[in-house]
């Protein structure tokens, strides 16, 4: 990793909370709310409304409770399986592979309980634990030029993720502002399709038990200059409280 590159790393570490307070962390709890466009053409528009979401610090496990509804949780494990669950531990429903389930016709038409799990779940983890986690093995980045936006000039790391991890694409960008906060993210969610190049902005950082976390986020369509087009809202998301557990 690239010296540059490295010495964002930390700084971005230690404006989140610290490498300390992270290595002492067994999950992060947030509670979220999200929808728009993006869930809305999959006929999933409020399926992650009031959700608590456990996000591991240790591996890509995360868990959606109440999911769907109450008295049931969703589960998603390091393997990319997902699954529905009561909260006794009986199974509802699994998916073995879910990633691969998105290359057929039905998903480019319409997703079900799973598919938002898989895409929410893997989502929120990767929300949660950056920018923690870039300084672990299998992470690489190099730093890109500098990018004015609106009155601010933020630093950009493009970071590739290892082949093991869930998340939106292989390749994506971080912008961090004057204090090392994130402030923008920008992806492909590649299970809506290639197509879908997204700018994701970060607003309202608040502490959870000494973590800064964006408690508001908006994704917008990423044009090919790399402006973001201001219309329409793809995704919103909402974190209300959080904490750390240790």
């Amino acid at each position: 990793m690239e010296e540059r590159a490295a010495e964002l790393i930390e700084r971005a570490i230690s404006a989140h909370g610290g490498r300390q307070l992270w290595e002492s962390a067994r999950e992060v709890s947030v509670h979220v709310s999200s929808g728009g466009l993006a869930f809305a053409s999959k006929l999933q528009g409020s399926a992650v409304r009031d959700v608590e979401a456990r996000v591991s610090t240790r591996g890509q496990h995360v868990i959606f409770t109440p999911y769907p509804r109450p008295g049931q949780r969703g589960v998603l494990e390091q393997d990319g399986s997902v699954r529905i669950e009561t909260d006794a531990g009986e199974i509802v429903q699994r998916r073995e592979h879910a990633r691969s389930a998105f290359a057929d016709l039905r998903h480019k038409l319409w997703w079900d309980r799973l598919d938002i799990l898989y895409f929410g779940t893997y989502a929120i983890w990767t929300y949660i634990t950056a920018p923690f986690v870039f300084a672990r093995e299998g992470f690489s980045a190099r730093e890109l030029d500098a990018w004015d936006e609106g009155a601010g000039r933020w630093r950009r790391l493009a970071v590739s993720f290892p082949a093991g991890v869930h998340t939106h694409s292989r390749e994506q960008v971080f912008y961090f502002d004057d204090r090392g906060l994130i402030r923008r993210h920008d992806y492909t969610a590649e299970p809506i399709g290639g197509w879908a190049r997204a700018a994701h902005y970060c607003f309202d950082h608040r502490s959870f038990d000494g973590m800064l976390v964006p408690t508001r986020r908006l994704v917008y369509p990423r044009r090919r200059d790399n402006r973001a087009w201001a219309r329409p809202r793809l995704v919103w998301i909402e974190l209300s409280r959080g904490a750390v557990v240790r």
